[in-house]
C-alpha cells in the first residue's frame, strides 16, 4: 500500500525534468483536490491542453481534450456525487508516465437513471495513468 506526503509546491530547476519525488508530489496534489471537490487545484497540475479519458473496460466513457473541457466534467462530478475517494495503492514509473493503483469510492448525490439511487456507495479498484509534459499532467487515462 502506497503513503506519501503531500507537497505544497513543486519548483525542479528550469529545463531539468523532473524526478519520481517529484511527480509523486504533483499527483498527490491532484488526487487530494479530487477528494475534496476542489476544481481549482485539480485545473492547477493539469497542462493547459490536457488530455482525459474514463475508461470502463474497452469502453471510453468520459472523455475532455483541453483544461475547459476537463472543468466542465468535473464540475458534472461534483454534481453526481456527495463524497469520493480516489487513493493509491501502487505507483510506477516508466519514461514520462506515472501508472497508478487506485481505490475509488463514490457515494451518489442524485438517482441516476436505471442505475443507483443517491446514496449508494460503490467501490471500484483500478488504475490510473499520468503523463506529464514539464511540471503539469498533460495526459489522464482512468481505467475500472
Amino acid at each position: 500500500m502506497y503513503s506519501g506526503p503531500i507537497a505544497a509546491t513543486l519548483h525542479p530547476r528550469q529545463g531539468e525534468p523532473m524526478d519520481a519525488a517529484s511527480r509523486t508530489a504533483v499527483i498527490e496534489r491532484y488526487l487530494t483536490a479530487y477528494n475534496t471537490f476542489d476544481i481549482d487545484g485539480m485545473l492547477a497540475v493539469l497542462a493547459p491542453d490536457v488530455r482525459f479519458e474514463n475508461a470502463s473496460g474497452d469502453t471510453v466513457n468520459a472523455e475532455a481534450n483541453g483544461i475547459e473541457a476537463f472543468r466542465s466534467l468535473a464540475e458534472q462530478g461534483r454534481q453526481l456525487f456527495s463524497a469520493r475517494e480516489q487513493r493509491l495503492t501502487g505507483l510506477a514509473f516508466e519514461g514520462d508516465t506515472a501508472y497508478a493503483g487506485i481505490a475509488w469510492r463514490g457515494t451518489f448525490a442524485v438517482d441516476m437513471p436505471d442505475g443507483p439511487r443517491a446514496g449508494t456507495t460503490i467501490e471500484l479498484q483500478g488504475r490510473s495513468e499520468f503523463t506529464f509534459d514539464g511540471e503539469r499532467i498533460a495526459k489522464l487515462v482512468d481505467r475500472s
